[in-house]
């Protein structure tokens, strides 16, 4: 009966393992059928397209030798990227998270209400809002400046809500002990609370820096110099009525793909887990 029973199961994993590989091959291709038309020049991919064949007769690295050489705005569009997501991942973190632990820990009058209105914030489209926020950043100047695009969404729902969740399942008696030894409200969050939310971040972190590498909408509104543009803006600017620059365009999303891969790479051990303890507690 043990035999069967390892059989079985030894089956079973094969089976699961062919599945997961089906789907990572589904999921690679896109990534690797780019990769590999970066390599190609114009020409080439406007007369075949994208496709699988390595040719090494026209294989260079012509365009990411373009892509930084200044000849073009890619690298101050890259940079403009880098910054606008890790300034906004950093601050989206340190005062959602304050804000959600607050909700969660403190009882304090329309504590319920506050978190209603968090809830009912989800629910609203963000096209909804576009016209007040524009008039909004008019009125305090953050018009072509990186901070019109960080400020508007820096404290955001989603990680209220989430750090909200995770902190109500987080156990009370730590902030006791910390209360008994004297410790501020302030050293209790940041010495005892936030390395238990560790996973939390490390969730949100990956989630709040692919919406800021990826934001397009907004930053399209409030951006209007060539020099104050992001990676999403920058590359769409290539396509035009006039002349569409593929080559450059295909090698500057591959490259616009390693920034958050990196992230996801660095974070991913405590993304299950957090995304998993954020949805159940509380």
């Amino acid at each position: 009966m043990g035999q069967e029973e390892k059989t079985k199961w030894s089956l079973n994993t094969v089976l699961l393992l062919l599945l997961f590989i089906v789907f990572a091959v589904f999921a690679l291709f896109p990534l690797v059928t780019l990769t590999i038309a970066s390599f190609k020049p114009a020409q080439e991919l406007m007369r075949f397209g994208l496709n699988l064949k390595i040719s090494p007769e026209i294989f260079s690295f012509k365009n990411y030798t373009y892509l930084f050489s200044g000849k073009s705005l890619y690298l101050t569009w890259y940079t403009n990227s880098l910054i606008i997501t890790a300034v906004f991942t950093g601050l989206c973190l340190f005062l959602s998270s304050m804000v959600g632990y607050g909700l969660a820990v403190y009882n304090f009058k329309f504590r319920n209400v506050i978190f209603a209105l968090v809830l009912v914030t989800m629910m609203v489209p963000l096209e909804i809002i576009i016209l007040p926020l524009y008039k909004l950043s008019i009125s305090l100047k953050l018009i072509n400046s990186m901070w019109g695009v960080i400020l508007p969404f820096v404290v955001a729902p989603l990680p209220i809500f989430f750090f909200r969740q995770y902190a109500s399942g987080l156990p009370k008696d730590f902030l006791d002990a910390a209360r008994v030894d004297g410790t501020t409200e302030l050293g209790t969050f940041f010495r005892i609370m936030m390395p238990l939310m560790a996973p939390a971040f490390s969730s949100m972190a990956i989630l709040q820096a692919l919406f800021a590498w990826n934001n397009f909408l907004w930053p399209l509104i409030v951006l209007r110099t060539n020099e104050q543009l992001t990676i999403p803006i920058g590359l769409a600017t290539l396509l035009t009525p006039y002349g569409n620059n593929f080559d450059m365009l295909i090698s500057g999303a591959v490259m616009a793909i390693i920034p958050i891969l990196m992230v996801f790479l660095f974070f991913q051990r405590y993304f299950i887990e957090g995304m998993t303890a954020g949805g159940v507690k509380g």
